[in-house]
């Protein structure tokens, strides 16, 4: 059967106090909005309509990032939830299927759980919600679930009497429902309550009007946490952490103080890399087996290959390549590089739009001046090179294979094959001076103080 997700993100997520739409905020680096598609997506739904409204061009720009064959529908007034789905109705005339309904403000709702409930529907059920069991104090609308195990109604919390406060079993909003049967139990609901608003709850009531079965299938409260605040957004951030790091170990990746590393969504390290404490990694980052990534080390948008070192206070920022075994070491920089296979940049450097050939040593302090204000250059840098410490090469230059360079040298034209460039002014020694330099520097400052 096939079937569509439609996201609702068109809130103003006003408790946010942000200028940014609400489903924009982040966790794991990336949009809530985007962890909401990316289940969508995975559990291989034929078609994504996201529901605009809040910062809709941003909203739908971020979206179709990401799934260019998104389709984007905006509800220019909010007037409730289930207003907000029937805004799809036209979108969604010609098709035949199956519809979820999906909040870009809950992140963590799982494929396996829209499989469960999508086995209820083809079990007899024509409307299945989400609901978790929860001990603490909130607002959630209740689900009161009859003696045969069907959904009898979603009781809010403003409207529930204190019999069904006690409930614990609580409504995430989603929702699994024939695309036909969805928007003929919309058309029943109406808005007669106190802020004039289509709530899709309403359509259990519908339902049940109708005598149709409907079903409640449970996840955990975390799966579907809301993110409302920052506070919220904090505990999401959290939660994510948490169940990663523990992912990570049990794939065999050594976290030397597990709450120190901080991972994105996509971050993927293989078996055996051991992690030491307070690491970053930003998107798109990935980890070959063995490597060893050593404290305070930041790294986004980088390859590490099998048995490099990194750190510690280094930076990798996109488009760094590091080969087997290459090692970038302490308060180290590399963006948009190539570092061949053995070769090690250790200390104080920055490294930018180069390619480092195998083998290669890079001095301390080295930097590669990538950018003459207006365009970026390339610097090449050969096979076993050795760039002496407090080289400054200015690009475009190559450094042949087996060449070197003197240290302090600013290097503005090439370096064949095993040769050495020099590039500084001569040293010349001045017999004395310093002698006759410190006292005449002594002499003035006694006479500042008298005042002459």
């Amino acid at each position: 059967m096939q079937s569509v997700v439609i996201i609702l993100s068109a809130g103003m997520g006003t408790r946010m106090q942000s200028d940014l739409p609400k489903v924009l905020h982040k966790v794991a680096c990336e949009p809530l909005l985007i962890h909401s598609m990316r289940t969508a997506s995975q559990f291989g739904a034929n078609k994504t309509i996201v529901v605009t409204g809040h910062g809709a061009e941003q909203v739908a720009r971020v979206a179709i990032n990401f799934d260019p064959k998104t389709e984007i529908v905006n509800q220019s007034e909010q007037l409730g939830t289930a207003h907000a789905v029937n805004q799809a109705r036209e979108t969604l005339s010609n098709f035949n299927g199956e519809v979820f309904i999906l909040y870009g403000d809950t992140p963590f709702v799982e494929p396996s759980t829209l499989h469960k409930m999508s086995k209820e529907r083809k079990d007899g059920a024509k409307v299945v919600v989400l609901g978790f069991n929860t001990n603490r104090e909130h607002s959630y609308g209740r689900l009161i679930v009859s003696n045969d195990g069907s959904l009898k109604e979603i009781v809010e919390h403003k409207d529930a009497n204190n019999l069904q406060r006690k409930i614990n079993f609580c409504n995430s909003g989603v929702i699994c429902t024939d695309s036909t049967l969805l928007f003929e139990l919309i058309s029943d609901i109406e808005n007669d309550n106190a802020n004039n608003e289509f709530y899709l709850t309403d359509i259990i009531k519908s339902a049940k009007n109708k005598n149709l079965k409907c079903v409640a299938v449970e996840c955990t409260e975390n799966e579907a946490m809301g993110i409302n605040s920052k506070v919220d957004l904090a505990n999401a951030e959290k939660y994510f952490q948490t169940k990663k790091r523990t992912e990570m170990m049990l794939k065999g990746v050594t976290l030397i103080a597990p709450d120190t590393v901080w991972f994105a969504n996509d971050t993927v390290i293989g078996r055996d890399t051991v992690i030491e404490q307070n690491v970053i990694f930003g998107p798109e980052t990935t980890v070959e087996s063995h490597a060893l990534i050593k404290s305070f080390s930041h790294i986004e948008g980088a390859h590490i290959s099998k048995g490099a070192i990194i750190g510690p206070f280094a930076r990798l920022r996109p488009g760094a390549v590091l080969a087997n075994n290459s090692k970038v070491g302490n308060f180290c920089e590399v963006k948009k590089s190539q570092v061949g296979e053995g070769a090690k940049i250790n200390h104080l450097s920055y490294v930018g739009d180069t390619k480092i050939g195998d083998n290669a040593n890079i001095g301390a302090g080295t930097i590669t001046c990538n950018y003459d204000g207006v365009s970026k250059h390339i610097t090449e840098i050969g096979d076993k090179a050795f760039i002496g410490s407090n080289t400054s090469l200015v690009a475009p230059v190559r450094v042949g294979n087996g060449a070197m360079t003197a240290s302090g040298s600013v290097i503005t034209k090439n370096i064949p094959d095993e040769a050495l460039g020099i590039a500084r002014s001569p040293q010349e020694n001045k017999l004395n001076f310093a002698v006759k330099f410190f006292k005449r520097l002594k002499a003035i400052k006694i006479n500042v103080k008298k005042g002459k």
